[in-house]
């Protein structure tokens, strides 16, 4: 599926905005039955409460199609946001999406303005297949960012992630090839944590103000509109733990970039019914006091978006009655697992990975269900 210059078909301009969003949101209510608090107004858009994840899956043409398919699917029935990597099985993820838009725009059933769509840099990505060997990885290294000077060897951590202006910037233009597009929503540092396992936190603090003012230059070239970091266990950790990120610290790196009008506005972070630590762990501070990653986001003007919210089909399956009932008693544990990362205070959109139209139609039926409210929702803690 490697696209080169002479196939690669025109880019799609535009990007996400208020108007084709709050359009995307009516069309959805007015066709598809959307339900109140399916959408949420978030950094001067209209975001679904449930998003297409593009994570898992073999790296070959048949999954290429059924994601394909699946983001096509998830847009008609009413998720106008769409989550993808560069290292997403190899580039492939991000192709899919880009076919996906493109198909979308094609047969008129979105247009670019409607659609959120995010991406991550950071990990080594290959190119359309896994490399056979070790040998053969730091090959593909070498030839791809070391001899073409987008990074030196010593710029990787664990040999396999690097964030420096440059390496982002050759990711980004990767990443906007695969897409298909001229410009990208929410473009996120992929688990930026994993440079604290290879630099003490003060060189971690400088690498990222280079890539916080890098971004703030694509935002300014329109390569993205917004970037923030996904992380995997950055938000989640004890205070004093390796990996910890305090997400006031940098929201200050932020604002000594670029002002009060910087562009670090979203992170992303799993929360399921299994990893509840941004609702449930204080473990950040905000203006001296402590409180959770969810509460501290909201004070900092931050959008939290959830990826994991079934974790991989984990907490999907075999959910005591307990929970199900507080939170609808709906058709699958699938559906009960997503409506409550969603129905979550503080929570803009829950991704769930989904390469089949049949997860798709299952787990978009709750665009038409209500959120739960907040004395159900409590429930689930109180019996749980």
């Amino acid at each position: 599926m490697t696209t080169t210059a002479e196939t690669q078909p025109r880019a799609i301009a535009g990007h996400a905005t208020r108007e084709g969003t709050a359009r995307y949101r009516d069309r959805a209510t007015r066709e598809r039955g959307a339900a109140p608090g399916h959408f949420r107004f978030e950094q001067d858009l209209w975001l679904s409460s449930v998003g297409i994840g593009t994570y898992l899956g073999e790296a070959d043409e048949e999954t290429d199609r059924a994601y394909e398919d699946a983001v096509f699917r998830a847009v008609e029935l009413g998720a106008n946001v769409i989550d993808s990597a560069v290292n997403y099985r190899f580039q492939r993820g991000e192709r899919s999406v880009g076919a996906a838009i493109r198909r979308l725009i094609e047969e008129g059933v979105a247009s670019r303005d409607e659609l959120v769509v995010c991406t991550k840099g950071g990990y080594v990505p290959f190119d359309s297949a896994p490399p056979a060997s070790r040998a053969e990885a730091r090959e593909y290294v070498e030839r791809t960012f070391v001899e073409t000077g987008v990074a030196s060897l010593t710029d990787f951590v664990g040999g396999s992630h690097c964030m420096t202006p440059r390496y982002l910037q050759h990711q980004l233009e990767q990443s906007l090839g695969n897409l298909g597009l001229e410009t990208i929503d929410v473009y996120y540092i992929h688990n930026p944590e994993s440079q604290l396992g290879g630099v003490p936190s003060d060189e971690f603090d400088r690498r990222l103000r280079a890539a916080f003012r890098h971004l703030e230059r694509a935002v300014a070239r329109s390569y993205i509109k917004n970037y923030g970091v996904a992380t995997w266990n950055g938000f989640r950790v004890e205070t004093g733990a390796r990996e910890y990120h305090p997400i006031e610290r940098m929201a200050e790196i932020a604002r000594e970039v670029a002002g009060e009008r910087h562009h670090f506005r979203f992170v992303q972070l799993p929360f399921n019914l299994a990893m509840p630590e941004a609702l449930t762990f204080a473990n950040q501070s905000y203006a001296g006091e402590k409180v959770s990653l969810l509460e501290a986001a909201r004070a900092l003007g931050i959008t939290v978006v959830a990826s994991a919210s079934i974790f991989q089909g984990r907490v999907a399956r075999n959910l005591p009655e307990s929970i199900r009932e507080p939170l609808g008693s709906l058709a699958s544990d699938a559906q009960t697992a997503i409506q409550f990362v969603r129905s979550t205070p503080g929570v803009t959109t829950a991704l769930v990975g989904m390469s089949s139209r049949e997860h798709v139609e299952e787990n978009l039926q709750l665009a038409r269900v209500e959120l739960a409210g907040a004395d159900d929702y409590q429930r689930v803690f109180e019996q749980g």
